[in-house]
């Protein structure tokens, strides 16, 4: 990428810091078309966000992303509690991050009326988010986490994790003791 991008997107960076209610750390840079909607958006250091994010906050909710944080095109972030994004994380392109379900209980109704809850979700420090998945709610990923390209993550992942699928299953973790990936059980476990 050009230095010259890298200028007009880190002084979009400050536009946004101005006219928005986001708190954007420098030296980030984000690329355009951008869509900002709510408040409590916080960007921190050295974060590289390219074109396409799509960040939203509803009911009071917040997205934290940590510093040093490289983000592809199309990024769509919603939240309507506490999102948080830990340092030193890459998140490929076309991925979705929530932590937002809608209730749909009424079926003589449709869902766009129906409300929505929330459940904790977060991404550990140093984790790799692969190309067009899907981070749901309730989704806890600790740290060193990789996350398989297409894959739809739910629940609590273990550090140090490897998963793929729809739903993602845990295929490999990193034994500390050996120093290496090794796969494991069905559980998770070696």
């Amino acid at each position: 990428m050009s230095m010259i991008f890298k200028v007009l997107w880190g002084v979009r960076a400050v536009l946004y810091n101005l006219f928005f209610i986001i708190n954007i750390r420098f030296p980030s840079y984000i690329g355009k078309p951008t869509y900002i909607e709510g408040k409590n958006i916080k960007i921190g250091k050295r974060c590289r966000i390219f074109p396409g994010l799509r960040a939203e906050t509803h009911n009071g909710g917040a997205i934290t992303i940590d510093s040093n944080v490289a983000i592809a095109q199309n990024l769509h972030i919603t939240s309507g509690d506490d999102l948080f994004i830990g340092e030193g994380t890459c998140i490929a392109a076309n991925v979705c991050i929530t932590n937002i379900i809608h209730n749909y209980y009424d079926l003589s109704d449709s869902i766009l009326n129906s409300g929505v809850m929330t459940k904790e979700t977060k991404i550990g420090k140093h984790c790799f988010i692969g190309y067009g998945s899907v981070i749901q709610p309730g989704a806890i990923l600790a740290d060193n986490v990789i996350v398989g390209a297409l894959s739809v993550v739910t629940g609590h992942i273990p550090s140090g994790s490897i998963v793929v699928g729809s739903p993602a299953k845990i295929i490999k973790r990193y034994n500390e003791s050996t120093s290496s990936w090794e796969k494991v059980s069905r559980e998770g476990f070696f």
